[in-house]
């Protein structure tokens, strides 16, 4: 009897080992080919549940040692920061990921970790803005780009994280100069996504705007013609403001082993190619290269602030937007 409950017992836990799930805030199409790659590789099946990181981690919270999530899947620093800080995921140790991924994609206290790279750089028309008139996000304040600057609006995440890290490398009072500098400037209203903002740019509404590269790698291979420009700003400084999507072992996993043997694979070269390729990222494993588009618009030097940073200082950097009257 006691041999046959420890062979039941065993089934189980095999049966559990091979099946995760996972709470995703990023698209099903994005996500899915890695999926069915990884079961085709292991055999394990996954299991998802994709909507916004606002209401995947209201979910986790509601459902407590009885969620049956493994994994939280999301984008941005600041989302995976505060997973971490509302009780939403373990700790995680691992030599494989702290081999592939660099110290500063990684949470200091081990949380969670990045698993590809978008960059938040500045972008031209290239029929009104000379490459060489481009230098900073600092300088995007300065009187000579009065009415020729588009933004984002600083409701998004991407862009309160962009203030955090700005505020942890130059101090609050300087950031608070350089955004309001930034208001200054606009051509017109703050729009609601990066794609808007890179269309106006091409339509030459605005000579020059902030928006993630992904965005730009989508729009251009619509529109090969565009007038829109990349330029890497503060290379002479501390380099470009990173940031990344990633994820986190749940708090009430059932499996934490295997969701971390999957989080190690999305690490390696095989995912990491898949994972970057078709949103136009840059892989956090630095021994990956970049797909042809991506790697065609040059080498730039990243920002290596720590990018939990973009958690630890988004209620600072929302109450400054706020100041400085960025709507």
């Amino acid at each position: 009897m006691k041999l046959f409950i420890l062979l039941i017992l065993s089934l189980i836990n095999g049966a559990f080992a091979n099946e995760l799930v996972i709470y995703s805030a990023r698209n099903e199409q994005l996500i899915k080919p890695l999926f069915d790659l990884y079961k085709k590789e292991t055999g394990t099946t996954i299991s998802f549940v994709t909507d916004k990181e606002g209401p995947l981690m209201q979910k986790l919270k509601t459902e407590g040692a009885n969620s049956p999530a493994d994994i939280l899947l999301t984008v941005d620093a600041g989302n995976l920061w505060l997973a971490s800080k509302e009780g939403l995921l373990q700790p995680i140790k691992s030599k494989i990921l702290s081999e592939n991924i660099p110290a500063h994609l990684r949470d200091p206290e081990n949380f969670w970790v990045g698993l590809s790279v978008r960059a938040r750089t500045i972008f031209y028309n290239k029929d009104k803005v000379k490459i060489t008139d481009l230098s900073s996000y600092e300088d995007l304040a300065l009187p000579k780009w009065n009415k020729r600057l588009c933004l984002r609006t600083s409701n998004k995440v991407y862009n309160q994280s962009l203030v955090a890290m700005m505020i942890a490398e130059n101090g609050e009072a300087p950031t608070e100069k350089i955004v309001a500098g930034w208001v200054k400037n606009l051509a017109t209203t703050v729009f609601p996504d990066d794609t808007k903002l890179i269309e106006a740019i091409d339509a030459g509404l605005c000579d020059v705007g902030i928006a993630n590269t992904y965005y730009f790698g989508k729009y251009a291979a619509t529109k090969p013609t565009a007038k829109v420009g990349l330029f890497w700003p503060n290379q002479k400084k501390n380099g470009v403001h990173v940031n990344v999507s990633g994820a986190g072992i749940t708090k009430y996993s059932k499996n934490p082993e295997a969701a971390l043997k999957f989080i190690e694979w999305l690490s390696s070269s095989n995912a990491q190619n898949l994972f970057v390729d078709e949103n136009y990222e840059f892989p956090v494993n630095s021994k990956i290269k970049s797909s042809p588009v991506v790697a065609a618009w040059g080498k730039f030097k990243q920002n290596v602030i720590n990018v939990s940073k973009a958690g630890e200082l988004q209620s600072t950097a929302v109450k400054l937007m706020d100041r400085a009257q960025y709507k």
